[in-house]
């Protein structure tokens, strides 16, 4: 009985004698450098490694150049559209500097995300970039040190960590600020769990108190749509309800606007309202959110950057970027964008 054997794989070798050039020049066409080929060898180089089915082995370059050319990203949710878009600025930003990104979802638990983690820094990669779901995380337990790793949407600064964040006070300031100039005197809070005071909280009472108005109502939800939805039905399901809210994300937001739909108000005409985060989803509500935008690209590029080490400052520096307010008709401006 013959027992069938596995075929050989194609080898850098064999498509070097099949082009008749050296293992060094296929090397060169498929990395693309570091030294030029003529355009006439490098063509036979690659009709060759079309005719034999050859295959860079990724582990075996690893070995070489100790670098896996790919980075980890964890997020806490894929179904949630900021965590989405971040994710895909975090792959544009990596692939500009040649890098893959193998991406990671927690499910918003943290037992999850230190798995994750684990996991991440088992398959070498090149550095690891966390979104967490804890305020202060302390990840030392199950990282790599020789892994560099950076907290990216954080809101505080987290020591011995490399960490990336907007200015989510000023942002959630400046966009309860924009409702106080449009004169409504009573501005409500939809906020979700976190826990304590966070900065959005602090923005939002920070804002009325400087105009002398008082804290108006808030109703604590989770982060998501259906929280949203729930903390509107709370919220405006009474005739004293505030005439303006801010929300502390899109996906709230779109909730609470489905909840004014169902109790007979209208946004603005009834209830103004803005928004945190600025995803793609605030573009097509009705009407179109008002929202305090956090810049994801900007802070996609800071992180892949920090992480493999392009940044000349100090490693452990916090970089904190500003919110945009973005106007749509949520709030009461006659604007379309």
């Amino acid at each position: 009985m013959t027992v069938p054997t596995t075929p050989r794989a194609v080898t850098r070798a064999d498509v070097a004698r099949y082009a008749g050039v050296s293992t060094s020049v296929v090397s060169y066409v498929v990395h693309d450098g570091p030294r030029p080929v003529a355009a006439e060898t490098a063509a036979r180089v690659r009709d060759a490694i079309r005719v034999l089915g050859y295959r860079p082995n990724a582990s075996a370059q690893a070995l070489r150049t100790g670098s896996s050319k790919m980075l980890g990203l964890i997020v806490p949710e894929l179904d949630n559209p900021f965590w989405s878009e971040l994710a895909v600025e975090v792959t544009h930003a990596a692939a500009a500097r040649g890098y893959d990104v193998l991406l990671a979802n927690s499910d918003g638990d943290a037992a999850q995300e230190l798995e994750r983690l684990r996991s991440l820094s088992a398959r070498q990669v090149d550095g690891i970039i966390v979104t967490s779901i804890m305020t202060r995380p302390d990840l030392s337990r199950v990282s790599d040190p020789g892994i560099p790793m950076v907290l990216l949407n954080t809101f505080f600064e987290v020591p011995e960590y490399a960490s990336i964040g907007v200015d989510a006070l000023r942002g959630a300031y400046d966009g309860t600020k924009h409702l106080v100039e449009h004169g409504y005197e009573s501005i409500g809070l939809v906020m979700g769990h976190t826990g304590s005071m966070e900065l959005r909280e602090q923005g939002w009472m920070q804002a009325l108190r400087e105009a002398g108005m008082p804290d108006g109502p808030i109703v604590r939800c989770d982060f998501n749509r259906r929280g949203g939805y729930e903390a509107g039905l709370r919220m405006f399901g009474s005739p004293n309800h505030p005439r303006a809210v801010f929300v502390s994300s899109d996906m709230q937001a779109v909730g609470v606007l489905r909840a004014l739909h169902e109790l007979g108000l209208r946004a603005p005409d009834d209830v103004a309202v803005v928004s945190f985060d600025g995803t793609a989803e605030a573009d097509y509500t009705n009407p179109q959110l008002t929202v305090a935008r956090q810049p994801i690209e900007t802070m996609a590029a800071a992180a892949v950057d920090r992480v493999l080490g392009l940044d000349a400052d100090n490693q452990w520096h916090r970089d904190l970027v500003p919110a945009e307010l973005v106007l749509g008709a949520s709030c009461g401006c006659d604007v379309r964008r």
